[in-house]
């Protein structure tokens, strides 16, 4: 697991954006400088009676080299990813360090987002929330902040039933220039407020990197859109920052395209990233989309990173979302996002899709049971 350090918002005259959980969990320490193209990865497995001296040796040597190291520790065995350019570390005696027990390549494209690059799941903090473990953790909230009153009566709703983490849109992407483009400024400060008033991390969508150091200085955790999925400029920036990183796959994009943009946010030093199915274009046109949740399972054996699944896109039909989001707690999901609107008839946007407080309340109770069904909790 990434180390978290400080990196607070600063507080707004009006709606102040200080943490209710303290000021020590804004997202994790940026790592050595970013990997060239031609970078290579490579696992070095320790033996089960590896001292910390001798790992410690390992890593020393590795960064003296000016190479890069991550260390992730298991049961027995500690792993040590090393990241730099392919003639460097090609040349280097990694084998041949006391403790030692094997120096295997990471043949993958996705290098550093690779299941064996940590040989672990990886888990995320978000405010004071742990995406990543035995919880399943629900985030909700309304497609976009429209007003005070709004965005603090759903942050209390849900929290009473439930949710850890408050959604909810400042800035929108939209299909058509004429809709609803989201508040900017002003519904980042409603979200600060929000959580003030409900004690929960917010996540919201960064779309452009002229916006990230405004959002930044509100949100707990970045979303990055399934339309901006592959803008690798944006995907850079983030991964500058300190901040937990959601990414969505976008509407067309195979898992190995999800894989590859998460690759570019690691690249950069930032281990924090969320991966969020939200369902593909099909031929299908019943649904707004198809949830693949297929890619549950395969991410979760392929990545050591979290999957967040939002069954509120991929289907689109108020309906059936509870359904979806059954189904993506028992394919082995980390965290529900959920779209919940107290006056769905009234939203300015999406609302045919958003749950009401007492739908919410009503679906986490039977979240809980298949949770409690496959081992975790919720």
């Amino acid at each position: 697991m990434a180390t978290f350090l400080s990196n607070p918002p600063a507080p707004d005259a009006k709606f102040g954006s200080v943490l209710p959980w303290g000021n020590d969990q804004k997202g994790c320490e940026p790592l050595n400088p970013p990997q060239t193209a031609e970078a290579l990865a490579m696992i070095i497995i320790t033996r089960p009676d590896a001292t910390e001296d001798q790992i410690e040796h390992i890593v020393s040597r590795i960064h003296d080299w000016g190479l890069r190291a991550e260390v992730s520790r298991g049961e027995m065995r500690v792993v040590i990813g090393v990241i730099g350019p392919e003639d460097k570390i090609r040349e280097k005696p990694l084998g041949a360090f006391p403790g030692v027990e094997s120096v295997t390549p990471v043949l993958k494209p996705y290098k550093l987002v690779s299941y064996e690059f940590r040989g672990t799941h990886s888990k995320v903090k978000i405010g004071n929330v742990v995406v990543g473990g035995k919880e399943v953790v629900l985030m909700a909230g309304p497609c976009s902040v429209e007003n005070e009153d709004q965005i603090i009566t759903i942050a209390q709703s849900i929290r009473k039933s439930g949710a850890k983490i408050l959604r909810g849109g400042a800035f929108k992407p939209r299909t058509s220039p004429y809709s609803f483009q989201g508040l900017g400024k002003a519904g980042l400060q409603l979200l600060a407020e929000a959580r003030r008033e409900a004690g929960l991390p917010i996540i919201t969508e960064v779309m452009d990197t002229k916006d990230l150091d405004l959002v930044s200085e509100y949100a707990d955790c970045l979303q990055v859109g399934a339309r901006n999925m592959q803008n690798f400029s944006l995907l850079r920036e983030v991964g500058r920052t300190r901040l937990p990183v959601m990414l969505k796959r976008g509407m067309a994009a195979s898992i190995k395209d999800l894989l590859m943009s998460a690759e570019y946010i690691l690249s950069e030093g930032n281990f924090n990233v969320l991966l969020c199915e939200r369902g593909i274009r099909t031929f299908e046109t019943m649904t707004r989309n198809t949830l693949d949740l297929n890619a549950v399972p395969v991410l979760k054996a392929e990545t050591h990173l979290p999957v967040v699944v939002d069954p509120t896109h991929g289907i689109g039909i108020r309906q059936f979302v509870p359904a979806m989001a059954l189904a993506a707690v028992a394919a082995g999901a980390d965290s529900i996002m959920i779209e919940v609107h107290n006056a769905p008839e009234l939203a300015k946007s999406d609302g045919e899709q958003c749950l009401l407080p007492n739908e919410f309340a009503d679906l986490v109770g039977r979240i809980r049971g298949v949770a409690e069904a496959i081992g975790r909790e919720v």
